[in-house]
């Protein structure tokens, strides 16, 4: 693996590559991306395509990717041009993209504004909460995330943001009758450490869950896209979001092993299926 740093005008973006390039098998190179997830999320999905050249990087501000343009939030426009900054400085022609996350949003971003970036996308879970049925509803219950957060610190708001992930089906009133979560049942810390930049927790980035795909753009670039979601998120908002994304673009959504994060391994403390992930995501992508 050898890693580089391209520097923009807004930000020094660090990236991996896996392999040669130009690619020596005839495929194009494959890209991981997250948000806000970074490249060290994706090191078992990657170890499992040694055939393969596989690119992945750090989103501006997220681990080893620092930002100058003097803001602290995330849009996918900002997103998906430094995607293309990183694709173009590769310089080996269009790439086929596996997109989680937040990184699903920014690579459907990217297909609208760069169409001649990616042959075949894989969106698996894009956060699109504003497009389910029930988007005010979950964006009340986004809100109660970042309130937590903000009154009790890490622990109280990564327990509202599992209450909220994990709640199955609409959010009623319910939902919001329900006493806030004690991060100790999640093995999370009481203590506030009195940070606020997180990205998941805080509002920093909404605008990636507020995003509402350009449908026509998409649906006039070149590039095959794919809305996948997991087995077991059928029933929670990412889930939700997924089949929601694929019915605004006019498609089913296609089912993948496991969870929200069904490719990381045993070093997580939420493994997946990485195996089944990677052997699924080899099979759609072979289809194109």
């Amino acid at each position: 693996m050898e890693t580089y740093t391209l520097t923009t005008a807004g930000a020094d973006l660090v990236y991996d590559v896996r392999g040669p390039l130009p690619t020596t098998d005839g495929r194009p190179p494959l890209f991981l991306i997250g948000h806000p997830m970074d490249a060290s999320g994706f090191v078992a999905l990657a170890a499992r395509f040694p055939d393969r050249t596989v690119i992945t990087y750090d989103p501006r501000g997220l681990g080893r990717s620092t930002r100058g343009d003097g803001r602290v939030h995330y849009t996918p426009e900002v997103l998906a041009d430094d995607v293309h900054a990183v694709i173009t400085e590769l310089g080996a022609g269009p790439v086929e993209m596996f997109a989680s996350s937040g990184g699903a949003v920014t690579a459907l971003a990217l297909v609208a504004r760069h169409p001649g970036d990616v042959t075949t996308l894989v969106a698996h879970e894009p956060p699109l909460i504003t497009i389910t049925p029930d988007g005010p509803a979950a964006v009340r219950a986004r809100a109660g995330v970042r309130d937590a957060y903000e009154k009790r610190g890490w622990g109280a708001g990564m327990a509202a943001f599992v209450a909220m992930t994990s709640w199955e089906g609409e959010f009623t009133d319910a939902y919001f009758a329900q006493p806030a979560p004690d991060p100790a049942a999640f093995g999370m810390p009481a203590e506030d450490d009195g940070s606020r930049d997180d990205p998941l927790l805080s509002d920093r980035s909404w605008a990636v869950s507020d995003h509402r795909p350009d449908v026509d753009a998409i649906a006039a670039a070149p590039t095959r896209v794919v809305i996948a979601v997991g087995e077991e998120s059928r029933t929670v908002q990412t889930g939700r979001t997924s089949e929601a994304a694929a019915e605004l673009l006019g498609q089913r959504v296609t089912v993948f092993p496991s969870h929200h994060a069904g490719f990381v391994d045993g070093e997580s403390g939420y493994p997946g299926k990485p195996d089944e992930f990677a052997a699924r995501l080899r099979e759609v992508l072979d289809a194109s």
